[in-house]
Order: structure tokens, then sequence, then C-alpha cells
């Protein structure tokens, strides 16, 4: 799988770009909050076969752009089936920040996605895990070698849980789950640096209450 970065918007949101080196075919994982990531993908020669739309989580930051990205690229979105209420207030985030500009429609859902549900992007094929607690529905995306965890987990710190509809004791036992998963995968955050589940598990200072269970 072939993963490009694009960080765009106001809060510097990772988006991500995968592609099934096999087919071509491609998905985008978030959306970032302007029509910015959209003039990024129509600027490549040739452009991308996008095929799918994936959110990992409902804020302004991962879903604002949606609209505008449905509209140059008319494809299948998916959603984490419990974010929908969160999703469903994209027009008064920007009021939590005291930035009404940012409120934005909510654009189209196809597809939920649940728990274990497997997403097929040509060759590839990702799987779907639960990790609530930043957001009621947060979920990551993965296969045998990548992972795409939006706002659950970052480089050296932990998605945070004082907005609305976050919980914290909640977010402590997805933190838990997500680290069963192999530690080799590659950790591609909503912000920051890439780095591997298995570093996090070492270092991250919001993790000791694994390294001391």
């Amino acid at each position: 799988m072939k993963i490009t970065c694009f960080t765009v918007g106001a809060f510097q949101v990772n988006t991500y770009l995968i592609e099934d080196e096999t087919t071509g075919d491609a998905a985008i994982i978030d959306t970032g909050e302007t029509d910015e990531l959209v003039q990024k993908l129509l600027s490549i020669n040739p452009r991308p076969r996008i095929q799918k739309i994936l959110l990992t989580h409902g804020h302004l930051d991962h879903a604002g752009g949606l609209v505008a990205l449905q509209s140059q690229f008319d494809v299948p979105t998916y959603l984490p089936r419990k974010e929908l209420p969160l999703f469903e207030t994209l027009p008064v985030q920007g009021d939590w920040f005291g930035q009404p500009s940012f409120n934005r429609p909510c654009g189209r859902i196809d597809h939920f996605v649940d728990d274990g549900d497997d997403i097929h992007l040509g060759d590839t094929k990702l799987r779907f895990i639960s990790t609530p607690g930043h957001t009621p529905g947060q979920g990551c995306y993965y296969d045998e070698q990548d992972i795409f965890v939006g706002d659950t987990l970052f480089f050296g710190s932990v998605g945070r849980t004082d907005l609305p509809m976050g919980n914290p004791a909640i977010m402590q036992q997805s933190l838990q789950r997500l680290m069963q998963l192999p530690g080799h995968l590659r950790m591609h955050s909503g912000h920051g640096p890439v780095t591997t589940l298995a570093y996090e598990k070492q270092y991250n200072p919001f993790l000791t209450f694994l390294r001391h269970a």
C-alpha cells in the first residue's frame, strides 16, 4: 500500500491518500475542514483513482471538508456507526472553539462501519477497530503493516477527551485494546509524525498504565 500524507487546514490535520499498489485503487482517510485537500488531490498527475472516503471520526478537522471532497470525487463515504451523533453536530462544532466560521455542513454518508468490519481497496484489505473515547465512535483502519488511528493516539500523546461526547474512562479501555495489535504496525495519526504501536507502548507517557499492568 502506498501512503501519501497531506497536512491541511487550521488544525494541521493529517489526511491520507492510500493506494493499492496492484490495482491503483485509492481511498482518502479524513478530509481536513476546508477544500485544501481537494486542491492538493487535483494537482496530482495522473489523478489518483479514488474509490472510497474513510472517516476515522466526526470532528470538523477530520470530516468538515467532506462536502468539498464529495463535490469532486463522488465516491462512497464510510463513517463509524457510533459516530453519527457527533458527525451531525458539524454545523455547530466551530462554535465549540469560538470560531463559527468553521461550522460546516455534514455531507453524505453511504456506509457505516462497525468493529471488525473489513473494507476492500483493490487487493488491499483494511480492518476497522473501534477505539472510542476521544469521540463516541472514533476508530482505526489497519492492514498487516499500517494503521490509521485518527485522534486515538499520537506520537508521545493521546487524543483529548474534554470535548463534547468525549469519555476518558472509555478512552483508556480503547488504548489498552489498541496496544494488543501487533507492535510493528506503523501508526499514522491525525496529527504529528509517524511512529509505531510498539514505540508508543514503551515510551508514550500516557500509556504508563499499560506498562505497569
